[in-house]
């Protein structure tokens, strides 16, 4: 399960081929033992829970980034190599 973020104490991962159970784009994110899985177009969370300070943070990583973001849901879902994204400073 490739990281491909952290910043502030949060873990954002990718699955490849996980496209199965949350039919949308989404990353996994962790912190402190909280886990949710949140998309990426709407930066909601589909499943799971964070604290919501983190959470907004998430959330606005995932707007500067949604670009990137979708060409490594695409490439993960193929299998493919995905790429790590820069952390939100």
């Amino acid at each position: 399960m490739p990281v491909i973020s952290m910043f502030y104490g949060i873990i954002v991962r990718m699955f490849h081929f996980d496209d199965k159970r949350h039919s949308l784009p989404h990353v996994h994110v962790e912190y402190q033992g909280e886990v949710a899985v949140i998309d990426i177009e709407s930066a909601e969370i589909l499943a799971g829970n964070l604290p919501s300070k983190k959470l907004r943070l998430v959330q606005a990583w995932i707007e500067i980034h949604r670009e990137e973001l979708m060409a490594d849901w695409k490439l993960a879902t193929e299998g493919m190599e995905i790429f790590k994204i820069k952390p939100l400073k």
